[in-house]
């Protein structure tokens, strides 16, 4: 030991202190520090539409863990996804508008790609602050090489890397001799459901002939699985996450395949909902969400963990009585009226949020990434433009102001392409049409206020609400069209 060590240690001794104390002592900050950061957990359900949870005003659908979460949180009433699948879930992920990213599209069994491995998720923002990361369930932003869950973030992986319907399973698929047991009670499901699409088949060179995988990590390990038992399986596997990171942070994203068509539920829960088939898939997955409430309260996290529920897009109604319901609102996914894509979303974390409480403000899942990062004690990405913002002081009771002047409603589109649609403030909506030259004509106004059901278009009574906001949406368009990202 040199004179400089023993001189520290004397002046260590002196005060009493030893090093292995301080040394414990800094682990112990660290430690700390790692536990003050709350855990997130997201449930996305997928064409769950606004009125199929007893807390939206289901009158025949028994949700009572995901109503308790309700109770003992904070409800949004507008709360805003892209109008399907693989967009909702890219706005999601970067806290972006889809065409923003350059992905506004789903992927299919033969995409060869998906969201660009630069954009930034929610999972790399916290993994690089030391939380673990987990994706269950559906995934649908590129299944290609270079495209999955663990390259953008996630530590692990286990579900399908599309959608449940993408598979030769599918009703639209051309008859053939001698089908399986399995093809024959889709058809016969299809019929009986008042499907649109019944009878009205893929062209011979396109559907999907292909099998359904199940994946871990980058692996398959299975082909068609089951998907009576998916929702069961993707709770043990989050139920086996947590209580594998319970001491440190983590980010769990929890994407069910239900309720999207084909529906499938367990023996557990088949035939118990008086709404059908489509009932007992939401009561599964209102059971799931209560074994994992139950598992966070075991391990003495429930009051470090913030939970969002919420749904990817509106209710799928060309599949008759399985394609849920959107309470209020007009139409469903695919389209930009409300019932496409405005969704029901509840944020709980016990001590931190206001329990029972309602919000109105615009908001959307875009906001989940600037929320998260903050709370994480990491930083939104500033090399790029972050539409959503922060929602904590709301969630707080901070303030009650809504962090969004307007939201965009916008449709799928090939990479470079904006399909822009309309512009919503606090109380009108306008839908527009985008002219070859890049104008903005307005075409419909509704009064969300009084006429959520947009029933009644104002736009000749209200000449000047529509011009103020045609304004708007067309600097937006000129914005957004000029910063879309990864056209080369």
């Amino acid at each position: 030991m040199n004179k400089k060590q023993t001189s520290l240690l004397l002046i260590f001794a002196g005060l009493g202190i030893s090093l292995l104390t301080l040394l414990y002592s800094c682990n112990f900050t660290k430690e700390q520090a790692a536990l003050s950061k709350p855990n997130f957990i997201i449930f996305f359900t997928d064409d769950q539409g606004y009125g199929d949870l007893g807390c939206y005003g289901s009158p025949n659908i028994a949700t009572p863990h995901i109503d308790k979460l309700a109770k003992e949180g904070m409800r949004f009433t507008s709360f805003y996804a892209a109008p399907y699948c693989g967009p909702s879930r890219v706005q999601l992920m970067t806290g972006s508008y889809p065409a923003r990213t350059g992905h506004a599209q789903n992927t299919s069994p033969s995409s060869t790609n998906g969201l660009d491995p630069d954009e930034i998720t929610i999972a790399e923002t916290l993994k690089e602050e030391g939380y673990a990361t987990m994706c269950i369930g559906k995934w649908h932003l590129g299944h290609a090489q270079g495209y999955l869950p663990t390259n953008q973030g996630f530590d692990h992986f286990f579900g399908t890397p599309y959608s449940n319907d993408m598979w030769r399973y599918h009703p639209r698929m051309r008859p053939q001799e001698n089908e399986d047991s399995l093809m024959r009670v889709i058809r016969k499901r299809a019929s009986y459901t008042g499907y649109h699409g019944e009878e009205s088949y893929y062209p011979a060179d396109r559907g999907f002939p292909n099998d359904l995988p199940l994946m871990t990590d980058e692996i398959i390990t299975e082909l068609n699985p089951d998907q009576r038992q998916l929702t069961t399986r993707y709770t043990r596997s989050a139920i086996e996450f947590i209580q594998s990171k319970k001491d440190q942070p983590f980010f769990l994203y929890l994407s069910y395949n239900m309720p999207h068509v084909p529906l499938f539920v367990s023996k557990k829960y088949d035939g118990v909902s008086p709404r059908g088939l489509f009932g007992d898939v939401m009561m599964e997955v209102d059971w799931s969400v209560g074994e994992i409430l139950t598992c966070l309260k075991e391990f003495g996290l429930d009051e470090q963990t913030m939970i969002v529920f919420t749904s990817d897009n509106g209710p799928w109604l060309q599949y008759g009585i399985d394609g849920g319901s959107a309470g209020p609102l007009r139409a469903g996914k695919g389209t930009l009226y409300e019932g496409g894509v405005r969704v029901p979303a509840i944020f709980r974390w016990p001590g931190k949020i206001p329990a029972g409480e309602t919000s109105g403000v615009i908001s959307g899942n875009h906001d989940l990434l600037p929320t998260f990062t903050e709370l994480a004690g990491a930083s939104v990405p500033s090399d790029r433009t972050i539409d959503g913002r922060t929602l904590w002081p709301l969630l707080s009771g901070e303030n009650t102001e809504t962090p969004h002047e307007f939201f965009h409603y916008m449709g799928g589109s090939s990479k470079g392409k904006v399909n822009y649609h309309g512009i919503r403030d606090e109380r009108w909506k306008l839908m527009v049409n985008v002219n070859p030259e890049g104008e903005v004509i307005a075409k419909e106004l509704y009064d969300l206020g009084a006429d959520v059901g947009e029933k009644f278009n104002r736009i000749e009574q209200h000449p000047e609400i529509a011009d103020r906001l045609r304004d708007e949406a067309q600097l937006f368009y000129i914005d957004i069209t000029k910063n879309v990202r990864h056209v080369d």
